[in-house]
């Protein structure tokens, strides 16, 4: 198909050449032309070659030196330009045909982001502008090449996975520009943390707007959306616009998971630097474990630190959690899910104790 689009390219004629007709029918050489029409024959040579188009201007001049009418050139160059677009347009969707098929189209239609899930110059057209990127090469330098292993690009299977990625983060960068958020302050986010340490305790039906709020007073910007189906990150976080941004997910659906999520992005935002992008729980992107280390400290201290062990005692009984929650100021969730994780209680132990996560409300508003 390329190379067809190639040879229709080559065979189509442009208004030079009958520029180059009438001037072998006339006897007249291109320096002639040139000085006739008073231009060099740089410019002359570009008008020919198709470089440069045949404005009313320069239609104007050729129908008093050639004797054939302005709008003659004007329709020829019209069509040829007409023309080369449709075929440059064409070899456009042929070069992306590939990449269109690596987009979660569906989901993205799903969504309201794009308006046809059929793969042809239009979803070309509305994923670039999804993306706000001009082309293909672009998305790939913006949302690919700067946070994944160089063996992972490299890699065919990994390229719907990659897509999924994109397009999740590229969402919450929309979803960020809608709202208005005050100056960034670390000193107001640190304080912030310990209001939210509130929510963290009581589990209100209205936690996730709540949390939103106050982070968006400290500066702070905090997105919920839907985990791509081949791209199942629990959070993100990064700056953008100047902008700290913390993108998250309810991938895994109870409130000690998310509210370590939350703690543990926010710890990223005061610990490290804004150049620095963290995407959690997706393999195929670079991991700075020794920052993913400290921002689990972050997360753990404000939460629950290592000190509530000291008031373990065997057997361990949700009377025992619930007191540990109240001395720490905390959901009795957070403290089943880090005896969980530390194979202190088996996994199904406490579950009654969880709070069920649902961030659909949330997600669409």
């Amino acid at each position: 198909m390329k190379k067809d689009l190639h040879i229709e390219k080559e065979l189509l004629t442009k208004p030079g050449d009958t520029i180059l007709e009438t001037l072998e029918f006339l006897k007249m050489s291109q320096v002639e032309l040139s000085e006739r029409l008073g231009k060099t024959p740089g410019k002359v040579n570009d008008i020919i070659s198709g470089k440069v188009p045949i404005t009313v201007n320069t239609a104007l001049q050729l129908e008093k030196v050639l004797g054939i009418e302005t709008q003659f050139w004007l329709n020829r160059e019209s069509n040829y330009r007409e023309k080369l677009a449709r075929l440059e347009q064409q070899e456009q969707l042929d070069e992306s045909i590939d990449w269109l098929r690596e987009q979660p189209v569906k989901e993205l239609f799903e969504q309201g982001y794009i308006s046809t899930k059929k793969v042809r110059a239009d979803l070309a057209q509305e994923l670039l502008q999804f993306y706000g990127v001009a082309s293909p090469v672009q998305w790939k330098n913006l949302y690919v090449n700067s946070y994944v292993h160089t063996n992972f690009r490299k890699s065919e299977k990994q390229s719907e996975k990659l897509s999924c990625m994109a397009a999740w983060l590229r969402i919450g960068e929309l979803k960020l520009r809608q709202k208005q958020y005050n100056s960034y302050s670390k000193e107001e986010f640190k304080s912030a943390l310990h209001q939210i340490k509130k929510l963290v305790q009581r589990q209100p039906e209205d936690y996730a707007e709540k949390l939103a709020s106050i982070c968006a007073r400290a500066g702070v910007a905090l997105i919920y959306s839907k985990s791509m189906k081949k791209a199942p990150i629990s959070g993100a976080t990064r700056w953008v616009a100047n902008i700290p941004l913390i993108q998250i997910t309810d991938r895994y659906k109870t409130n000690d998971s998310f509210w370590f999520t939350f703690y543990h992005e926010a710890g990223h935002i005061l610990l490290h630097g804004k150049k620095d992008t963290f995407i959690e729980e997706f393999e195929e992107v670079e991991i700075d474990n020794e920052k993913e280390a400290e921002a689990n400290s972050f997360a753990r201290d404000w939460l629950l630190p290592d000190s509530f062990l000291d008031q373990l005692s065997k057997p361990i009984t949700e009377g025992q959690i619930r007191r540990i929650a109240n001395d720490y100021n905390v959901h009795p969730a957070i403290v089943v899910g880090r005896l969980q994780h530390l194979k202190i209680v088996p996994h199904h132990f406490g579950t009654n104790l969880k709070v069920k996560i649902n961030l659909t409300h949330f997600i669409n508003l």
